[in-house]
This record gives structure tokens, sequence and C-alpha cells, in this order.
């Protein structure tokens, strides 16, 4: 149990660094941690006159190859659906939706943020 404890405060630090890193890049959050039958969307966010889902990863140490591919494709349609439930929830039908990731390694040491832009499409 101390294991997920830890790593959830982790993934929870991991968040609020993900958050101040694209709000630097003109990013505006609007929703994080938004729970539905579907799925978690970690963060919510505009960017222009796109609405972006944004995945976070956050690692001590792992490999950045090992950590995109943690988003694979059953993630990815977890994703695409906890997505449209919001749209509908919200009542939202933004002109363009995105799906990016942010991984952000080091947390308590020193600390990098990786941005995928376009992460992946929705293909249905």
């Amino acid at each position: 149990m101390r294991r997920k404890a830890t790593s959830a405060a982790t993934g929870a630090v991991g968040e609020a660094i993900a958050c101040r890193f694209l709000e630097s890049r003109g990013y505006r959050v609007i929703d994080r941690n938004v729970f539905c039958r579907a799925g978690e969307l970690d963060l919510v966010a505009w960017q222009g006159d796109t609405l972006v889902f944004v995945e976070v990863k956050t690692r001590t140490s792992e490999g950045l190859r090992a950590t995109v591919e943690s988003v694979h494709p059953g993630k990815q349609r977890r994703l695409l659906r906890a997505a449209e439930a919001y749209l509908a929830r919200a009542g939202l039908c933004p002109r363009e939706t995105r799906f990016d990731v942010v991984i952000v390694t080091g947390v308590g040491e020193e600390t990098s943020c990786t941005l995928i832009i376009g992460a992946f499409e929705d293909r249905h």
C-alpha cells in the first residue's frame, strides 16, 4: 500500500509541474483530474482555439521511450472515451481537439518536462 501512496503523491507533484510547464507555454488549464466512467483526464486546457486533453506521465528515472509506450492503444481508447464524455458533460463543441502528453522526469531532483504535441489521433 505504501508504494501506491508514494506513486500517487509523485503523480500529483508531476501534474502540478506539468500544469505550470504548460501555462508557461501559453496553455490555459481549465480542469485537472477529471474522473468519469470512461476513465480519467489528467489536464484539460485551451491552447488558442484548440481544446487539449493532456496525459501526464511522471517518472523518477524511467527512459523516455518506455514512458511514451505506456500510452498504448488501450490507454488511448480510454482517453478518447473520457474526452467524449467530458465534452458532452461540459456542453463543449470546440473547433479542434488534440491529445498531448507531458512527461515529467526527475521529480525531487533536477526536473525536466517533455511535451509531445498531438501524441495520438482520434481514429474513430
